[in-house]
């Protein structure tokens, strides 16, 4: 049967009623709040339910969903995209082994990496994987994981998935790559050969700045079976209601990514002209260094913009005084534009030697274009930059 459109698989998929959950003919999947299921026979759980952290159907409604956007088998989801990381690292890694992660992270996996994964005696190496020989240089024995983050945070730096899920496999490495940024709207890492893929649903799944959630995608059943025995056993589960408001966000995922990469684009377009911008970093741009592997592993660029202001921090301050459409705050993928500072938010848990090192400095800002109006959003941040 051929393969439906992302659109149409967003709204109809695990949208029908389940034989196993009892519904009657619901359009939506309903939102199920009970904390567990009633037994006809004490061995026998009814419908396959038994208690809500196991399975749920709404939060099972949504797993299925997420694995066709993703075009693989299996999904599962947590509370939070840092609950999912922490059940990848788990469930497939043990004392004495060794990750190789991209150099440029969302801060707190970075965190989650380094603090925790040291505890658990995980050793953890950074390379910049938009170049595969970096992660050749410093694998090992121990090497057991590759994980990236493409577009990367926030410097959106491009790992070519299939060159680095390539030379994983001919060594019985896992790939894990992290979609939250590209959506499964513009990138299916696990049809480019990658193992498992991770995403913060908060962000452009959810769509709507509110809920929480994390997920994880992938082909492998033991994988799966592996991962979802910590997700029963450890408990970081989604909710049924924040489940449902996934799942709503989901439906409109298609429509919404077209316009957050119009918006985009346009930002990225307006600051690299607007002669206030040392730098622009967009994978849409024919000026980003991986431009062209971006263009054969996805389908378009994303919404995410992060540029360095040609000014110092007084200026950049005047700068966000200066707008009125784009909120001050942290997280990324809602309808609404955020605006942020990483190197005071969302990187600030990085030692400060390392984000010197890895240039984030106080003049980058890091840009999440929602779906208003263009011009909108481009007056606003003209009128901005005039400050600087």
């Amino acid at each position: 049967m051929k393969q439906r459109d992302f659109a149409t698989r967003s709204i109809h998929d695990a949208e029908k009623p389940l034989k196993d959950t009892g519904e009657f003919g619901d359009v939506v999947i309903p939102i199920h709040l009970t904390t567990t299921f009633a037994r006809k026979e004490p061995e026998t759980a009814t419908r396959g339910m038994d208690y809500s952290r196991t399975g749920n159907p709404t939060r099972q409604a949504l797993e299925r969903k997420l694995a066709s956007l993703e075009q693989a088998k299996h999904g599962l989801a947590f509370a939070s995209g840092l609950a999912a990381e922490t059940a990848v690292i788990i469930s497939t890694l043990k004392s004495g082994d060794s990750i190789i992660a991209g150099d440029d992270l969302y801060g707190g996996t970075r965190r989650l990496l380094v603090n925790f994964g040291s505890r658990f005696g995980i050793e953890v190496k950074f390379a910049d994987l938009s170049n595969p020989e970096n992660a050749l240089s410093v694998i090992s024995e121990k090497t057991r994981m590759i994980w990236c983050e493409t577009p990367s945070n926030p410097f959106l730096k491009i790992t070519p998935l299939k060159e680095v899920c390539g030379l994983a496999s001919d060594k019985g490495i896992l790939t894990v790559a992290d979609n939250t940024f590209a959506s499964p709207f513009f990138q299916n890492p696990i049809k480019l050969g990658c193992d498992i893929v991770v995403h913060s649903t908060t962000k452009y799944i959810g769509g709507h700045s509110d809920t929480i959630g994390g997920a994880v995608v992938t082909d492998s059943d033991t994988l799966f079976e592996s991962i979802k025995f910590f997700q029963n056993a450890a408990g970081g589960i989604m909710s049924p209601f924040d489940s449902y408001l996934t799942l709503r966000g989901a439906k409109t995922l298609a429509a919404r990514m077209a316009i957050h990469e119009r918006n985009a684009r346009s930002i990225a377009n307006l600051m690299a002209s607007s002669g206030k911008v040392k730098e622009v970093f967009y994978p849409g741009l024919e000026t980003h260094p991986l431009h062209s592997v971006a263009v054969q592993q996805m389908t378009g660029f994303g919404g995410m913009v992060s540029v360095k202001l040609n000014t110092d921090l007084a200026g950049v301050r005047r700068f966000l005084s200066g707008l009125e459409l784009f909120s001050l705050a942290e997280s990324l993928g809602g309808v609404e534009s955020l605006i942020e500072v990483p190197s005071m938010m969302t990187h600030l848990s990085v030692p400060p030697d390392e984000r010197r090192r890895l240039g984030i400095d106080d003049t980058l800002i890091r840009i999440s274009a929602g779906i208003e109006g263009e011009n909108d959003l481009i007056d606003d941040l003209e009128s901005a930059l005039s400050r600087i």
